[in-house]
């Protein structure tokens, strides 16, 4: 049955929570919100495994293996190395040699051949001398090889009874390769999670259309979606609501009954044409807002039943910022996957902030560059959050504590590159 929401599943009306606070509030208090269900395996990419993947046989099966070569037993090495092996057989890859290999011999294999029995070691074939004496196949083969080179145990990769991959992981590609190495032909996932997208504001308008003074295209909704796919959930733009409480008030409702999540930008902080905060404690329950962090401070999180809401600011890099920090590991939860909290390099300087207002958690677009012969991490110039130019310019983000003072040029700064949330370069 799938878990749904509860009421008091976040702390409600603290002033200015903190960055730490809020992430350990989330992950504390969200669970899944979506059932599973069976897909075959070439459509599980991205997908969130739901029921965890146990091998039942070993990998790789069989020993094999693993160059083109000769099998022969350790044993035999000091044979080997001067008067050859007798070739007494080939063992190809799906074509298994039948019969066992008698002391003093060896058998011509190629990479993935099962290792014939009486073998234990194969050697190189650039490092093997074939010839023919008095009749005989043989081949010479060099002296120093340790007993067991060049070969793949049954086993050795996964070991039968194992659970090879956890409910709640992320199914990459190189997954995906695992779980079709233990036999899966399908895989119970959870379904993905639904998604709507509400813009709000009477200056904002769709792409294509003249620009009257006064207004922005809606550069937010194009952005989130591609995030929110990136989050591997499903989503839909459900348009732009005017500056009123009750337009605002029925595109909530509306889509809080047909999907998981509503996230919306805009509208999201205290004056007198923003009224998220106040439809949301009239339509639902209210339980975070306001954060001690730069940028994305007036931003809300509440349900309007079993549906989530998230408002989001206005300004292009605050949603992105406050999306990649909070919104996707969110919906990664919600969605039945493992909280994916990203990591942090440290990485030196490439610039120089004198001083810097202590108490809140900022992020700055940083670009990654070479300094003093090292990788280091440079700031983007200007702050403001409205200017999608930093955005572009940026490999990631910098992440600055609450009581950091200031940053010399050399001094160690955390760096989150965009790639821990799937967004290559």
């Amino acid at each position: 049955m799938t878990r749904k929401l509860i009421n008091d599943c976040f702390i409600h009306d603290r002033d200015r929570l903190r960055h730490g606070d809020a992430i350990a509030l989330l992950k504390s208090r969200l669970s899944c919100v979506v059932g599973s269900e069976r897909v075959t395996i070439d459509r599980a990419h991205g997908r969130v495994l739901a029921v965890a993947a146990v091998a039942t046989s070993p990998v790789p099966a069989h020993t094999n293996a693993a160059v083109d070569g000769y099998a022969f037993a350790a044993s035999d090495a000091p044979t080997a190395s001067t008067v050859g092996l007798v070739v007494a057989g080939r063992a190809a890859a799906g074509r298994t040699l039948a019969t066992s290999v008698p002391p003093q011999s060896a058998a011509r294999i190629f990479t993935g051949a099962v290792v014939p029995d009486g073998c234990d070691t194969v050697a190189m074939q650039e490092d093997c001398e074939r010839f023919t004496e008095a009749g005989v196949d043989r081949v010479r083969i060099p002296p120093g090889l340790k007993r067991g080179a060049n070969v793949r145990n049954a086993g050795e990769d996964v070991v039968a009874g194992s659970t090879l991959i956890g409910a709640g992981s992320v199914l990459r590609p190189q997954v995906v390769a695992a779980l079709v190495s233990i036999g899966l032909a399908d895989a119970a996932v959870f379904k993905r999670l639904r998604v709507a997208i509400l813009s709000s504001g009477d200056e904002v308008i769709a792409p294509g259309q003249p620009l009257a003074l006064g207004q922005v295209y809606d550069a937010n909704a194009p952005m989130l979606e591609g995030l929110v796919r990136a989050a591997g959930a499903d989503v839909h733009r459900i348009g732009i609501v005017g500056d009123t409480a009750a337009a605002l008030e029925h595109g909530l409702a509306t889509a809080a009954q047909a999907y998981d999540v509503v996230i919306t930008s805009g509208g999201a902080s205290q004056g007198e044409e923003d009224h998220l905060v106040r439809s949301l404690d009239r339509l639902g329950k209210r339980h975070l807002w306001q954060l001690a962090i730069k940028p994305g401070r007036p931003m809300a999180f509440g349900q309007i039943g079993d549906c989530v809401v998230i408002g989001l600011p206005g300004n292009p890099v605050a949603v992105f910022v406050c999306f990649l920090m909070y919104v996707f590991p969110m919906l990664r939860a919600l969605g039945g996957a493992s909280w994916s909290e990203p990591r942090r390099w440290m990485l030196p300087a490439a610039f120089e902030v004198s001083s810097r207002k202590p108490g809140r958690r900022e992020f700055w677009r940083g670009t990654l560059v070479e300094h003093a012969g090292a990788m280091a991490v440079d700031k983007f110039a200007r702050d403001g959050s409205g200017l999608i130019s930093g955005l572009r310019a940026a490999d990631g983000l910098i992440d600055v504590s609450e009581d950091t003072a200031a940053v010399r040029t050399g001094d160690p700064v955390p760096f989150i590159p965009f790639s821990e949330f799937g967004i290559l370069a």
